[in-house]
């Protein structure tokens, strides 16, 4: 492969435009300053590298890639500036001769960075007092690698994944130990964002657990309990995440809404949960004017697993009427029609919807608007699957703070565009008012 001659990029005439340096970074004017750095260069002289670069088949980026050899240029070029500034003088200037401290040689090290690794020789001084800004002592890494190492593990990728793609994409060899290192990074923002203080009230509250496989001495199944909630300007605000004992209990259930009421939710219109046994009575000693509704997603799919794959198209076509009644009575008198239909067939369906029925039919009573709230798969599912695409991807975790670390990495990657975000807002103006006049303004009253 054919070297570039880079040498040019030293070379600064003086007609050339200078960049008003900053004394700090600015981040609302961080584009419009990389913009008039790039202008800066001699347009001329970097088509000149473009189609000598094309010409050698040199490559952008990856191992021995343009870019790469062009980083370390810059970087090199900024530690020897670092250096004549700590020093007082600059390189080869009498100025430095027979004082206290000099320069002492270089040392060599390579620096991960998005365009590949990068090796660089930084300058040292005689009394070891030399802290570069631009490449820090001990530092391995530059530029966004860690936030890009972050973000592939939050969209689902393993460890083994992340460094496969950093060498195909980037040549760097990285150890999975090592992404395990940067992602570990994120466990202090984790506990803050878990001690978080929280909104006085939530509108709508849905609360679930997922089973992640835990590897404690045995691989054991551990329930992550997850707690979702509408917002009172309609948002979606994922409260917390809480690894349990054994299985899922309505006793660590009222441990985790106990800690919410302590980060400062007084009160909830409704809290929607699975038909969990004593789980309404731990809601309502937590809060006692919420109305406790059963996820109506967990009760269908709980009565598919009572029936033959064969029947569940006409099982889901005769309990539609049910739950879109427009009353508790006709509710009644379309599960009546089902319970003759179906009974002698599947007569532990028919027994779980009637367990069920006393949290099954508060939403019946409720303006449209809210139904959708309450009932959208949109809210609690589009969750759960994110979270099962990470988890299924690893089998099973070592410990419960890595299973944490990796579903708060899904959390903190949802909806990135913020259009997801916008489609739910829009979903919520419809909403508010019909709330506001149903639970007599307390919704409106929490927020002044």
């Amino acid at each position: 492969m054919g070297n570039v001659n880079t040498a040019s990029l030293a070379t600064v005439d003086d007609d050339t435009p200078v960049v008003p340096a900053q004394a700090g970074p600015v981040e609302a004017d961080t584009q419009a300053t990389a913009q008039a750095l790039a202008q800066a260069l001699d347009p001329q002289m970097v088509a000149r590298l473009a189609a000598q670069a094309r010409a050698q088949g040199v490559s952008l980026l990856g191992r021995d890639g343009l870019l790469q050899q062009l980083t370390k240029r810059f970087l090199e070029a900024a530690l020897e500036a670092e250096m004549d500034e700590h020093l007082g003088y600059g390189k080869h200037d009498a100025v430095g001769r027979n004082g206290g401290n000099s320069r002492n040689g270089k040392r060599s090290k390579t620096l991960l960075t998005e365009v590949g690794p990068v090796p660089v020789e930084v300058p040292r001084d005689r009394d070891g007092s030399f802290a570069p800004a631009i490449v820090a002592k001990r530092q391995r890494r530059f530029g966004g690698i860690d936030d890009l190492v972050i973000s592939l593990t939050a969209k689902g990728l393993t460890t083994g994944e992340v460094a496969a793609h950093l060498a195909e994409v980037y040549g760097a060899e990285v150890s999975k130990d090592h992404i395990s290192t940067i992602t570990d990074r994120v466990m202090d923002s984790l506990g803050d964002w878990q001690s978080r203080p929280l909104d006085p009230i939530y509108p709508v509250i849905f609360i679930d657990c997922i089973h992640v496989k835990i590897r404690d001495g045995q691989v054991v199944n551990r329930p992550i309990y997850v707690a979702l909630a509408t917002t009172a300007d309609g948002g979606k605000d994922v409260l917390g995440l809480w690894a349990g004992d054994g299985g899922e209990g309505a006793k660590y259930w009222l441990r985790v809404l106990t800690e919410l009421k302590n980060r400062g939710v007084a009160d909830a219109c409704i809290v929607v949960c699975d038909g969990l046994k004593h789980l309404p009575d731990a809601i309502g000693e937590v809060w006692p004017k919420a109305i406790v509704q059963t996820c109506l997603i967990h009760l269908l799919r709980n009565s598919f697993k009572y029936a033959s794959k064969a029947d569940w198209g006409q099982i889901s076509k005769d309990l539609k009427p049910v739950y879109t009644a427009v009353s508790d009575a006709a509710a009644l008198d379309a599960f009546a029609e089902f319970s003759d239909k179906w009974e002698r067939k599947y007569p532990a369906i028919v027994r779980l919807w009637t367990n069920a029925w006393p949290e099954f039919v508060p939403f019946l009573q409720f303006d449209t608007e809210i139904r959708k709230i309450v009932c959208s798969t949109n809210a609690i599912e589009s969750l759960n699957a994110r979270f099962r695409r990470a988890v299924n991807a690893r089998g099973h975790f070592p410990t419960e703070q890595s299973a944490l670390k990796i579903l708060y990495l899904a959390v903190t990657s949802l909806d990135p565009t913020g259009k997801g975000r916008a489609r739910w807002s829009n979903r919520w103006k419809a909403a508010l008012n019909a709330f506001d006049v149903t639970f007599d303004g307390r919704i409106s009253a929490a927020r002044r």
